[in-house]
């Protein structure tokens, strides 16, 4: 299963001792494959939903609470601190605990925490409220570690021969996710109040969990001797890891910082802000299909993705603004533009990284099978996690301090640096490559000068 996953996944050929997969896959899914893809596609929307709803109205309620907009990137960022670190030990014992265990428990505990994160308005303002929400924020983290990493080992396991058409596929559903969260919640929270947004998709959730028992397949896996350590130290997995972690960075900036800058420079409503949302999270999840298709079936061209999509993510936060050093005019169909260029160029850059991590590590001889797959799919989480502290919390800061104009660009600064090391890595690469492979016929090419002067004396 693990061979046809390191030549499917990368959409090359296995590497040297990983016997080939025999035949071509079926078009059709399998009933386990179908019942996995509903069950991914349901952590994937509801995580997302339940995540995406606090943007358009909770750093100003967090404001009206007495929290400033650095605590409140502090707050978005405690959830990504803790998803980064659970992530790291989830994805190391995943095949002792249990990928399907993994998955439903993390869906429960993120059902409960989202109701609980609803009642947080009854606490009184200050130190108490700030605390409250640290903690719940974390216990959230957890859960969503739990069922992201094992949603992830799950598909590579069920899908080895195309993973990055099927992970961009369901990239649909989170999409679907971060669209619908900001208006839902901008909506509710103006006709019902705080409470109703997150005690209705907690509930949501919650109901998905037996659910998620019934459907789910059973996939048995034997524990392998990789390090999580061996596999993150390989040079090229730490340019792909700061890749993720730069994109999170970006996107993750824009959680605490969007909405009050919407709201203020736009004067715009809270229910209409959730609109504004759309644009990144539709052009996000409507390109993921087609370009993990194209990860899929040419895979050379992974690298030009990651290199331009980390390029055209840079350029467009400088333009988000705008920075002020262009002397240009906000305007709201301008920002709107350019979120749908951050969507488009974050899918670019995300969607092929999964893949070249697997293929990577195939090709450096880790252990074919479920085991190291948790080790991906946890190394991606927790680096994804880890720009998703990054963001907020630096975003928040330079937000308060400089204006979002000049934060935006500050920020696109993390996909110009992952960018040009994805670019530089890949050019020392290719000359390795072809330094390597001129050496190998040298020797052939002196034999034949060897025979020909024999022949001719």
């Amino acid at each position: 299963m693990g061979s046809r996953a390191a030549g499917g996944a990368g959409g090359e050929q296995p590497p040297d001792g990983m016997p080939e997969a025999l035949g071509e896959e079926s078009r059709r899914l399998t009933r386990d494959q179908l019942f996995t893809v509903i069950a991914t596609a349901s952590i994937n929307f509801s995580s997302m939903i339940c995540y995406s709803i606090l943007g358009p109205f909770f750093p100003s309620e967090a404001e009206k609470k007495g929290a400033s907009n650095t605590v409140v990137g502090l707050i978005f960022g405690c959830f990504a601190l803790v998803n980064f670190l659970s992530s790291l030990i989830l994805g190391n014992y995943l095949t002792r605990i249990g990928a399907n265990f993994m998955f439903v428990a993390g869906m429960f505990v993120s059902g409960c925490v989202t109701i609980l994160f609803g009642m947080l308005d009854k606490v009184p303002s200050g130190p108490m409220f700030i605390g409250l929400c640290f903690l719940v924020r974390a216990m959230d983290a957890v859960g969503f570690a739990a069922a992201m990493t094992a949603s992830f080992s799950i598909l590579a396991k069920a899908f080895p021969n195309n993973i990055a058409t099927v992970l961009g596929s369901l990239e649909i559903f989170t999409g679907l996710g971060l669209v619908l969260g900001p208006p839902l919640g901008g909506f509710l929270y103006q006709s019902f109040g705080y409470e109703v947004p997150f005690i209705t998709l907690g509930c949501v959730v919650l109901v998905l969990v037996p659910v998620n028992m019934c459907l789910l397949p059973k996939y048995d896996s034997i524990p392998s001797k990789d390090s999580f350590w061996k596999l993150a130290l390989l040079p090229k997995v730490l340019v792909l890891c700061f890749t993720i972690f730069s994109l999170s960075a970006c996107l993750g900036f824009l959680d605490p910082t969007m909405s009050l800058f919407i709201l203020k420079k736009f004067k715009l409503p809270a229910g209409y802000v959730g609109l504004v949302f759309l644009g990144l999270a539709l052009s996000y999840s409507l390109s993921s299909p087609l370009l993990g298709f194209l990860s899929d079936k040419l895979p050379y061209l992974r690298k030009w993705l990651l290199v331009s999509g980390g390029l055209t993510t840079a350029l467009c936060f400088f333009m988000l603004g705008p920075a002020p050093v262009l002397h240009i005019e906000s305007q709201l169909w301008m920002f709107v533009l350019v979120l749908v260029l951050i969507g488009f160029s974050l899918g670019m850059s995300a969607i092929p990284v999964f893949p070249e991590i697997l293929h990577y590590a195939y090709e450096n001889g880790f252990e074919e099978g479920l085991s190291l797959l948790g080790l991906v799919s946890g190394l991606f989480n927790a680096m994804w996690s880890l720009g998703a502290f990054a963001g907020p919390t630096l975003g928040g800061f330079l937000n308060e301090k400089l204006g979002f104009e000049w934060a935006s660009a500050i920020q696109g600064g993390w996909a110009l640096l992952s960018g040009l090391a994805a670019g530089i890595f890949y050019i020392i690469e290719a000359t390795r490559t072809s330094s390597s492979s001129s050496l190998q016929t040298s020797p052939g090419d002196n034999e034949e000068r060897t025979h020909l002067m024999g022949s001719e004396t």
